[in-house]
């Protein structure tokens, strides 16, 4: 039997792997009910991986295949195993998808930098910090410290700009609807990567969007939980 292989993304304790892209793929392994074996690798190490495959995780090996794109993975998954539950539910889903992907790149992802990026530098070996900070600097246009010193104020905003989810989740129970599909992972992806690096209490109790994140973390035995919050 063929050994799956998923390199994700980890800082100096590879038992804390945090990428949101390869938290998506990790729930979608466990939804396909796929067997795997996960390769958490520093920022810096990835290039080497399979030959150079790609510069970026997540990377699957499912035998003789290799796939990089948390979405490009999915897709495969949906097509090469189509006997097992399925993570779109059509292509209306696939749609869906990409929404919610487009979504969380160009709205969440920048809110949880803002909250994050210094929390995850610091959790990174002294190499990988090198490069994390020259990159994420010539990105934002500020330096670390100066996103820090801001992070009360990402944190204190942030709720607010999941207010589509909120409203839909007043409909139901998942994104996907009665039951969650990939564009449910897509958004735990983030907030994943969220509460392994940074671990802000972004939510009140009672909030619809909360709430939805923690029956995501309960899914398919807690796989979710089994890295805790920083």
């Amino acid at each position: 039997m063929t050994t799956r292989i998923l390199y994700s993304l980890c800082g100096t304790d590879e038992s804390r792997p945090f990428s949101p892209h390869c938290w998506k793929v990790v729930l979608a392994l466990r939804h396909k009910g796929l067997d795997f074996v996960e390769k958490p690798t520093p920022f810096t190490r990835i290039p080497a991986l399979e030959d150079g495959f790609s510069k970026t995780v997540p990377i699957l090996r499912d035998g003789n295949e290799l796939i990089r794109d948390s979405f490009d993975i999915a897709l495969y998954l949906e097509e090469h195993y189509p006997d097992r539950p399925t993570l779109f539910g059509g292509e209306g889903g696939k749609a869906l998808s990409r929404f919610v992907e487009r979504f969380s790149q160009s709205i969440v992802h920048p809110a949880i930098t803002g909250i994050a990026v210094a929390d995850i530098h610091d959790i990174l070996g002294e190499t990988d910090q090198v490069y994390f900070r020259s990159s994420r600097e010539k990105m934002l246009g500020r330096s670390l410290e100066d996103m820090r010193s801001g992070r009360d104020a990402a944190v204190a905003g942030f709720a607010a700009k999941l207010e589509p989810v909120r409203q839909t989740l007043a409909f139901q129970t998942f994104l996907g609807g009665d039951a969650p599909l990939f564009a449910d992972y897509i958004l735990f992806g983030a907030l994943q990567w969220m509460r392994i690096t940074a671990g802000a209490e972004v939510f009140t109790g009672d909030d619809p969007v909360g709430l939805w994140f923690e029956r995501c973390l309960d899914l398919f035995d807690g796989v979710g939980r089994s890295v805790t919050a920083a």
